[in-house]
């Protein structure tokens, strides 16, 4: 067994298919497939249950499959201690975040990240909150920015800032000429929804108590997949919505005949961290990351200055 047979493997339950497998390990699907089966014989039980039409991961290949992630991070660990005494800021940094914070918060600190820190290569991915946690736990991203609390032992994370809500809507809506807009006057109007999935979907959902009713109404059907096409929406006058601070920089708020106005009640805001393993070796990567973000925040936000976040206890 080496370090090589682990990377067949682990490329084969991410891909449920040898040959995509053997194309991501730069091998052909006869080697991949020959060494994947001389590992099982050595250690007397199948990892995979074969098919024509597909590969399934066996009881014991999830828990051996669990095993190897961990021994190839460890691997990686080791290059990467050794990189670190020429450079601990080297290298590759693998950041997913979620689709509602990425588009806003990547544009203000991507230059001044590369300036300050030239050898960091910064790898982004946007995907939702559910599947960056996955990601992370298979050690496929190094950390996430996240918008929603996370209670795991296996994580922590390090508070970046408070980010509150704004109410976006148009210019015909009756919220036009009130002074205030309250949490109950939230209560009592239908918002426009991201579709599910999308944690700002469900933080709109418990800011405006709309659990008991999220079915129900005129927009009950009407969802977006993206921020964006929510406030094309709202912008054709089909209702209002709550928008992230940061996305009040982009084109819509001009021209759009969109108003946007911060929410003033407890509870408006959203926390936003950097979460990652309790195992992750390049801790001063996440911090040095951190330090960027808060010199490089807009006004409308307020910077969380502090140490990391433990991990849960189990």
């Amino acid at each position: 067994m080496n370090l090589r047979d682990l990377q067949y493997i682990i490329a084969v339950a991410e891909t449920r298919h040898f040959g995509k497998a053997a194309a991501r390990c730069f091998v052909s699907q006869p080697t991949l497939s020959g060494q994947i089966k001389k590992l099982e014989e050595e250690l007397g039980v199948a990892i995979f249950e074969r098919s024509n039409r597909s590969v399934e991961i066996t009881p014991v290949g999830h828990t051996i499959l669990e095993h190897a992630r961990l021994i190839i991070e460890q691997a990686d660990v080791i290059q990467q201690l050794a990189r670190a005494q020429q450079d601990p800021l080297a290298g590759p940094l693998r950041i997913g975040a979620i689709p509602t914070l990425s588009p806003y918060l990547m544009p203000l600190i991507l230059r001044p990240l590369k300036t300050q820190h030239p050898q960091l290569r910064l790898v982004l991915s946007e995907e939702m909150t559910d599947t960056l946690l996955a990601r992370l736990h298979h050690h496929e991203i190094d950390a996430a920015l996240l918008a929603t609390p996370v209670e795991d032992h296996d994580l922590e994370s390090i508070a970046l800032f408070d980010e509150p809500f704004w109410l976006a809507y148009p210019r015909e809506h009756p919220f036009y000429n009130q002074d205030e807009i309250s949490r109950e006057d939230l209560d009592n109007t239908e918002l426009l929804l991201l579709s599910e999935g999308h944690c700002l979907a469900q933080q709109t959902m418990d800011l405006c108590n709309l659990k008991a009713r999220k079915d129900q109404g005129e927009m009950a059907d009407l969802r977006a997949a993206s921020l964006e096409t929510l406030l094309q929406l709202v912008g054709a006058g089909f209702g209002s919505t709550l928008v992230p601070a940061l996305a009040i920089g982009g084109s819509w708020t001009s021209g759009s005949g969109i108003v946007a106005r911060k929410l003033d009640f407890a509870g408006a805001s959203r926390r936003v961290s950097i979460v990652f393993r309790h195992s992750y070796p390049r801790r001063q990567a996440l911090e040095a990351l951190a330090e960027v973000i808060w010199a490089h925040l807009p006004n409308t936000v307020t910077p969380v200055h502090g140490t990391a976040t433990p991990p849960q206890p189990a």
